[in-house]
């Protein structure tokens, strides 16, 4: 990774100014596409537009894809749709071509798509674009080497150096029968050992690992995990090959909804980055503040309703922010665990009900140990002359204990099966929740204890 000092930053600025391409294409030359597109980022949009002309058209596109998504939109947003189909779209596989026109308004991605010389190309990424993007099919390129199971092998090697010219990478070369549906792969070191066998079926791979076009990406992550492959074939719902996904793809979507979720945990509605503007951050937290806000007058109202246990034993008060604090970090441990395992698959819905089970076990475990040490320091720190208080702070945090661990699985799986993102119930719902029911409970159970005990 190339750092960028401040003298260098100065130099490329000063080139630029000067409108010195020569010396602007020689600073380039030696730098990585990632590496060009972190330098853009400690550039104005005109310093980069400047740069961005002096590239050619395979370094273009792989720089473009290394750029953040509102970088790369305003780059696009001040170029003609000709200019982006003849400069990045046609130097990029389907699956990144794709990437880049769904950011883009409906109006613009036609005109691109109308530039695209390429009428195959074209084809292919209008066909991409009717596919969600958070499935296989919206993840998958169709640059791919297929051959069919009963070519010989001296043809299947000529077929192959043919699909081979227009491709940047090679993973598998997948076999198909006349059908186009996938049979098999054949890995490149059966193509070396056996140079002469008399047809592909005989030495092929057969039932590879295979996804289908409408698997979510979050599926298909598991399956890579799970599979540990590089590239895996995408098939339609009879079982016709129709692309592949690599790993990287994958990895790129699995980074973003680890940060989505990241996000949406911390209460955050939409994605946000550091250099977002003031309105864009505020419209982001704002509502989960806002919440928040109504959580808190949520809880003075409790208290108002009970005020006449706190003026009993104006001690209670002192304990509000302990059991506020418990419930809100045993139910955000649950929904945790939970969320956590049903992203990466070690945890199934069929087995939703052990798992509350579970965790009623080590509520009621952490319960006890919890309730029981407050207990005795309550004991010997307040002594026999407030034993009610002492009594009614471990009843309480027993039960919320419980009902924390409870609710923080439940809310989760809950989520899971009405197709919502189920990592909102790691964040704010959580806390804010856990601190209202929580204060029912320790004022419902404080009053009833005082009320007992002084009559």
């Amino acid at each position: 990774m190339k750092e960028y000092t401040p003298e260098y930053l100065e130099n490329i600025r000063s080139i630029i100014e000067r409108g010195d391409e020569e010396a602007a294409r020689s600073e380039l030359a030696d730098l990585h596409p990632a590496d060009i597109a972190e330098l853009y980022q400690e550039l104005d949009l005109e310093q980069a537009e400047f740069l961005y002309k002096l590239l050619d058209g395979d370094i273009a596109a792989d720089v473009l894809m290394e750029l953040d998504e509102d970088d790369r939109r305003k780059l696009l947003s001040n170029m003609p749709a000709e200019e982006i189909a003849k400069q990045f779209i046609d130097h990029l596989d389907t699956d990144d071509a794709v990437d880049i026109i769904q950011e883009l308004d409906e109006e613009d991605r036609d005109k691109i798509l109308s530039h695209i010389d390429d009428v195959e190309q074209a084809g292919d990424i209008i066909d991409l674009l009717k596919y969600d993007e958070d499935t296989a099919g919206g993840l998958m390129g169709t640059e791919m080497i297929v051959v069919n199971e009963n070519w010989s092998m001296p043809e299947c090697i000529k077929q192959m150096r043919l699909q081979a010219e227009d491709m940047n990478e090679i993973y598998n070369v997948y076999i198909v029968d006349n059908d186009y549906r996938l049979k098999g792969i054949l890995p490149l070191k059966t193509l070396i050992t056996h140079p002469s066998v008399s047809k592909v079926k005989h030495v092929m791979e057969e039932d590879p690992v295979a996804v289908k076009a409408e698997t979510p990406v979050d599926e298909v992550a598991l399956e890579f995990e799970k599979y540990d492959v590089v590239a895996m074939p995408v098939i339609d719902s009879i079982g016709r090959l129709v692309g592949r996904i690599t790993v990287d793809d994958v990895m790129d979507q699995v980074r973003e909804s680890t940060e989505r979720d990241y996000q949406l945990a911390s209460g955050l509605s939409s994605d946000v980055e550091t250099d977002d503007t003031l309105f864009t951050q505020t419209k982001a937290r704002l509502p989960w503040l806002l919440i928040g806000m109504l959580g808190g007058i949520g809880n003075s109202l409790i208290l108002g309703n009970f005020e006449g246990g706190l003026s009993m034993d104006p001690m209670l008060a002192l304990f509000i922010p302990l059991i506020g604090g418990t419930g809100g970090n045993v139910g955000t441990q649950s929904s945790a665990i939970v969320v956590q395992g049903l992203a990466n698959g070690s945890l199934d819905m069929r087995h939703s009900g052990r798992q509350l089970l579970k965790e009623l076990g080590v509520g009621l475990i952490n319960g006890c140990i919890i309730s029981l040490l407050v207990f005795l320091y309550n004991f010997l720190k307040l002594g026999t002359g407030h034993f009610t208080t002492t009594l009614s702070v471990s009843l309480s945090l027993f039960s919320v204990v419980i009902f924390a661990s409870v609710f923080g699985t439940f809310v989760p799986l809950t989520l899971e099966k009405l197709k919502i993102d189920p990592a909102l119930a790691t964040g704010p719902f959580i806390s804010i929740t856990n601190d209202i029911i929580g204060m029912v409970i320790y004022m419902g159970i404080s009053t009833a204890l005082l009320f007992h005990f002084a009559g």
